[in-house]
């Protein structure tokens, strides 16, 4: 059989053997619940949660009380709707670029929505920002690729608005580029551990001001003490965000996966050297720029899943389909594409392999 060739890096990332030893340590000889009990045990799993926090903060240049674990980036946005409570006299400004998951749960809240215009390069068109109460911003499309300027992006919608709320969803942007949050100066931003190679189930959302907010989640682990007349008095953020058993497993591999991907990101070469071989065949229409963080394409007159079917025959693996980002792609008026992404673990030689898939394809 050929070798397995995993170019979907932006679904998520395989896990590195260093992560999955330590993720399999804690496990058999470390495990116990965090902030449960006076052992040493438990206070091992309350040191390494409390390491791993640190180390997420020091990676976005936050401060540990502003850092919330979460099983991912979509819980975190359903959550921060629960804690903003949009109603529908409050406006949510969105954009094409949108995954799923950053739109529809503000849309589902019943608020009022405006499009924010992209720009000839469908880029957030900073020049046409719009008034808004909460500004939802994609930091880079899973489609295109291409990061965002936060910090312009939030200073022009402060202008409209000094009260605005801004989410930034960093999932596909954390992978590639550095997250300064004092720089871009959101109020809330997220992403998901397994984008950067921790495990699924573990994600980061950043509140600028948790003092501002109430929790949304009710449960043990985030309350300090309860009056006799059943009044709770919740802890300080973080914990108070945080009701329940944490994902501990997932939060031993997240400061893995944090010290690898700042040691060693993805080739993007790989990528440029991808759009450079594939701009030379002419039923290949080409939807990221070379300098983009992915690749994205169709095949004139071949539909998407068939293609996604023949790499898989193949033994490669790459995204095909809408990327559960309907609204980019309507712009591009196409149904789905096609979408190849790297990780440290890819070679020249994987990319040649798919290059040779996509050249018996357009023959």
């Amino acid at each position: 059989m050929n070798k397995f060739i995993y170019l979907d890096a932006a679904a998520t990332m395989l896990k590195s053997e260093r992560l999955v030893d330590a993720q399999a340590e804690f496990l058999r000889e470390k495990y116990a619940n965090s902030g449960r009990g006076v052992c040493a045990r438990v206070g091992a799993v309350d040191d390494m949660v409390r390491d791993v926090r640190n180390a997420v903060a020091r990676f976005m240049n936050a401060k540990y009380e502003n850092i919330i674990f979460t099983s991912g980036t979509t819980e975190a946005i359903n959550r921060i709707v629960n804690i903003l409570k949009p109603t529908p006299d409050l406006v949510v400004a969105v954009s094409d670029l949108d995954h799923h998951s950053a739109r529809l749960p503000f849309q589902m809240s019943g608020a009022k929505m405006v499009v924010v215009p992209l720009d000839e390069q469908l880029n957030i068109d900073t020049e046409q920002i719009p008034y808004a109460d909460i500004f939802v911003v994609t930091a880079m499309s899973n489609v295109l690729g291409v990061a965002q300027n936060i910090p312009e992006i939030v200073r022009r919608a402060r202008e409209k608005n000094p009260n605005v709320v801004v989410v930034v969803d960093a999932a596909q942007y954390v992978v590639h580029k550095s997250i300064d949050v004092i720089a871009w100066d959101a109020d809330f931003v997220v992403w998901s551990g397994h984008k950067i190679g921790a495990d699924t189930g573990i994600g980061v959302m950043y509140i600028k001001n948790p003092s501002r907010f109430m929790p949304d989640k009710f449960g043990g682990g985030m309350v300090n003490t309860v009056s006799r007349d059943g009044v709770a008095h919740f802890m300080s953020p973080p914990e108070c965000f945080e009701a329940g058993t944490l994902p501990l497993t997932q939060i031993s591999g997240l400061g893995v996966a944090i010290s690898e991907i700042q040691s060693k990101r993805a080739d993007l070469n790989l990528i440029g050297y991808l759009y450079d071989e594939l701009s030379k065949l002419e039923r290949v229409k080409i939807l990221t720029r070379r300098d983009a963080c992915v690749f994205s394409f169709v095949i004139d007159d071949m539909h998407v899943l068939d293609f996604g079917v023949i790499a898989g025959a193949h033994n490669i693996c790459v995204r095909v389909g809408n990327m559960c980002a309907s609204w980019i792609h309507r712009v591009l008026n196409i149904d789905g594409s096609i979408r190849v992404s790297v990780g440290p673990y890819n070679t020249k030689d994987d990319i040649d392999a798919f290059i040779d898939v996509v050249q018996g394809c357009v023959k």
